[in-house]
């Protein structure tokens, strides 16, 4: 998309340094990307707590086991 920015030239060339990218567009899709993944990290890292997850993977490993012996089983039946 394209837009029309006033955008100060100090901070564009900080952004330029920092990203190490050469093309203006480049410096602020990157300063852009990061800034959304940082926002989405902090939304996670507030949800610290808030959420209970009682996660067996031992059991969920043993039933996925089931499932693909009873899958086997029936696929030797069709042959």
């Amino acid at each position: 998309m394209r837009a029309t920015l006033n955008i100060p030239d100090e901070l564009l060339s900080k952004v330029q340094e920092i990203t190490k990218e050469k093309s203006k567009t480049k410096a602020i899709v990157t300063a852009m990307e990061e800034f959304v993944r940082q926002k989405k990290i902090n939304e996670l890292i507030e949800l610290r707590g808030k959420i209970d997850i009682d996660y067996d993977w031992e059991k969920e490993e043993e039933l996925e086991m089931k499932h693909q012996e009873e899958r086997l089983r029936v696929f030797e039946k069709d042959e």
